[in-house]
């Protein structure tokens, strides 16, 4: 393998859009969050959630899941792949807040079927950081 090659291959990783649909390179975008930084806003947490989501990185959903409401465990299906996430409305949730909801539709292909899954999300900040408490489904 040539010198290039490696970084050829790390450029093709950092460059890639994110799965929360910001427009953005998953580097600059939910890649810092899942690494550990703090989300500012609790829509910034939302859209970090569904990534792992569709990354199926199970371990930042339960870190960043309130203490109060958190599984145990979590199992994420290996046939359901998360395509698209829309944001339908976000109350609060921002830098000074302690409290905020984002409304959504989540976007998925499970058997080669699609899906949507809508939710009322509820978010607080918990040590300083937004976590996910809870959420309602239509």
């Amino acid at each position: 393998m040539g010198k290039g090659a490696g970084r050829r291959r790390a450029n093709a990783t950092t460059g890639r859009v994110c799965p929360c649909g910001s427009g953005r390179a998953y580097a600059d975008c939910c890649a810092p969050a899942h690494g550990g930084d703090a989300p500012a806003t609790a829509e910034a947490l939302m859209r970090s959630r569904f990534s792992a989501f569709a990354l199926g990185d199970s371990g930042y959903l339960l870190r960043s899941w309130h203490s109060s409401t958190r599984p145990a465990s979590l199992e994420l299906d290996p046939g359901q792949r998360w395509t698209r996430l829309e944001i339908v409305e976000t109350e609060r949730g921002g830098l000074l807040d302690t409290a905020g909801t984002v409304t959504f539709h989540a976007h998925y292909r499970d058997a080669g079927r699609p899906g949507t899954v809508t939710e009322h999300s509820r978010f607080l900040r918990e040590d300083g950081r937004w976590v996910y408490l809870d959420g309602d489904q239509p």
